[in-house]
């Protein structure tokens, strides 16, 4: 599924929400890049987060954490990103 991010309305208090996960080392990642960067990100950005923020905890974790990345560029990317930020 495609997400595009210009045609939701989403609003800081709904991802802040989706930001809450299993794992406080997931949630500080999140979070932090939500207010960093959500702002000035661009629609492929926040496309990119809205779907990684359907990943279960277990997934984000090895990415994350762990150091795996997935075979989406986009994503990957924004992975890179999160951890750096």
């Amino acid at each position: 599924m495609t997400i595009d991010a210009t045609a939701l309305e989403v609003t800081p208090g709904v991802l802040r929400w989706r930001c809450r996960r299993g794992m406080r080392e997931l949630d500080l990642l999140l979070s932090r890049w939500l207010d960093r960067s959500w702002d000035g990100a661009g629609a492929d950005s926040r496309a990119a987060f809205l779907r990684i923020l359907e990943e279960p905890d277990q997934q984000l974790a090895d990415w994350l954490l762990h150091g795996h990345r997935p075979d989406d560029p986009p994503i990957a990317t924004l992975l890179d990103d999160i951890v750096s930020r």
